[in-house]
């Protein structure tokens, strides 16, 4: 699967995006896992969020919780990550995810394909 991430860009503290992340996917989108990950100048890159294959449950970082909300639309390959009240402590490249895993997958190993990332800035 090919993963192509957009929506990043330059937004005031407290502001919002919605990143999204198309799949052209020689296997059906809906068996993946879907996850976006983050990786700030200098720090490791780190899970934001993860959704199951039918888009029921997800999984939130703690840094995340209450201000991202991630989706999937099966029918066009695409998930998204709605992005609320951002803090300059959330700038970086994010990243969409694809996994063959089980369930929700968190582990950034279990993630086998990446998409190119789109840059995330806020500004203070």
């Amino acid at each position: 699967v090919q993963l192509q991430a957009s929506g990043g860009g330059l937004v005031q503290a407290g502001g919002s995006l919605r990143l999204s992340c198309a799949a052209s996917a020689g296997r059906t989108f809906s068996s993946y896992v879907m996850g976006w990950f983050r990786q700030a100048p200098g720090k490791e890159r780190e899970i934001v969020a993860a959704i199951r294959r039918n888009g029921g449950t997800a999984y939130y970082a703690d840094s995340v919780k209450g201000r991202c909300t991630i989706s999937r639309d099966n029918a066009k390959n695409t998930v998204y990550l709605q992005m609320n009240s951002l803090k300059p402590e959330d700038t970086a490249v994010y990243y969409c995810a694809a996994s063959t895993g089980l369930g929700v997958v968190v582990t950034l190993r279990e993630y086998a394909y990446w998409g190119q990332g789109t840059l995330v800035t806020v500004s203070s």
